[in-house]
């Protein structure tokens, strides 16, 4: 039988679970990003970086003092998390590569006989270089004629470097900015990983589960089909949810004022109860006051569009694709989480070369007035101010086109109250 929890449970549920009750809880050091891992186990990977990564911003939302350099260690030196594709291109926990090889499966099967069979000389040439001098990048040999792939006309060289990747016989060295370099898999991961494998139907379903880890509240339709990519089609997902519902690793709850039944991690049921306890005694997320975080644009907690809409009121679309004349916000703009609601959006940009912290854009919520809101100055200026060391420059931007003034006034006064050298204006 489905657990019944109310509206406002819910949104506590969820913000308590993606450890934002409050936000930058976790303690300030690399072991912290395998901690976020163990809790949502996979991340989107994005390479647009205006005001961070995806995944850096991510984490940022949840690790006090959070530094990229951490989670790229643990990619391309210690190796305790790979890039996989996912729900799209994904960081996920080197230890559960056996139950992600069917990506690399399907994909080499799809490759074999077409790219891999017509260019075949030259899959050959690369890989032998890459068993002779070892690490490759596409920069390493000469560039070749242009062929279709993917979405565009690439370079001969890149293309089958990356086919060859996609396919799991080369894996990821590293990132030179958006440069990737590759070596072979058996170079790169554990060979008792390599030799494991588990059936397709338990790789479906673990790869299931992962949506259900990271998100923490999803139903079956996930309100965008984006959501379940990777997961077979309509009847395979259905089996491998009642798989994971009779093993009792998620369990079904029922939201009101939601038509749809969800699930939850059986791991998060603890979440659940303090969410009530909280709720019922008027408490503040995690026993805190209100603090504000910007969440990734592809954050797991944002995935449900439609979940967004109806449990929390926020109509959030990522408009980096949309052709700039027709977006309503604009390039880069960041849901603004303060508490467990939604308040609004800020558009956050990260010039290194200038030093700067800016905000394009703050757009505040239908209904919500940040004048009346105590205590959301000095939060907003704590989440500037962690933003700003996270990008490594000394000042901090408030134009004065943002509204409302007097909110802006009291954020640059707690920014100097915080810093009295600060250089925020």
């Amino acid at each position: 039988m489905a657990r019944e929890i109310s509206a406002p449970v819910a949104r506590r549920y969820l913000v308590l679970r993606h450890l934002l009750a409050p936000p930058r809880s976790l303690p300030a050091e690399p072991s912290s990003v395998m901690r976020v891992f163990d809790r949502l186990g996979s991340l989107q990977f994005d390479p647009i970086d205006v005001a961070g990564r995806n995944h850096d911003l991510a984490l940022l939302a949840r690790i006090r003092g959070y530094r990229r350099e951490w989670t790229d260690g643990l990619l391309y030196r210690e190796r305790s998390l790979y890039e996989t594709y996912n729900k799209g291109l994904s960081l996920v926990p080197t230890a559960e590569l056996p139950w992600y090889r069917i990506t690399w499966d399907l994909w080499h099967e799809r490759l074999e006989g077409t790219t891999f069979k017509e260019h075949a000389s030259l899959v050959e040439e690369l890989l032998e270089r890459v068993r002779r001098d070892g690490t490759l990048g596409s920069g390493d040999v000469p560039a070749r004629a242009a062929i279709d792939w993917m979405w565009r006309p690439t370079n001969q060289v890149r293309a089958i470097l990356e086919a060859l990747a996609l396919a799991g016989v080369l894996g990821l060295v590293r990132r030179d900015g958006n440069r990737r370099v590759y070596d072979l898999v058996e170079r790169l991961f554990p060979a008792d990983l390599l030799q494991s494998r588990p059936g397709p139907d338990e790789q479906r379903r673990h790869r299931m589960l992962s949506r259900y880890r990271a998100h923490g509240l999803l139903g079956s339709g996930g309100g965008t089909g984006e959501v379940w990519l990777g997961t077979g089609k309509t009847p395979e997902r259905a089996l491998s949810r009642a798989a994971l519902v009779a093993a009792g690793t998620i369990l079904p709850v029922r939201v009101e004022g939601l038509r749809e039944q969800r699930y939850i991690p059986a791991s998060d049921e603890a979440f659940l109860d303090t969410a009530e306890q909280e709720v019922t005694a008027g408490a503040s997320p995690g026993g805190a006051a209100p603090q504000v975080s910007f969440l990734a644009p592809l954050d797991p907690l944002v995935w449900d569009r439609r979940l967004l809409r109806d449990l929390f009121g926020f109509d959030y679309l990522w408009e980096v694709y949309v052709p700039a004349a027709k977006r309503r916000w604009g390039y880069y703009v960041l849901p603004l989480l303060y508490g467990d609601r939604f308040a609004g959006r800020i558009e956050p940009r990260i010039d290194r070369k200038a030093g700067v912290l800016s905000v394009a854009g703050l757009w505040w919520e239908k209904g919500f007035d940040p004048m009346e809101a105590s205590g959301l100055p000095e939060a907003m200026a704590e989440a500037l101010e962690a933003h700003r060391e996270f990008g490594g420059v000394a000042k901090i931007e408030l134009p004065r086109h943002l509204r409302p003034a007097g909110f802006v006034r009291l954020v640059r006064a707690a920014l100097r109250e915080r810093r009295p050298s600060s250089r925020a204006k």
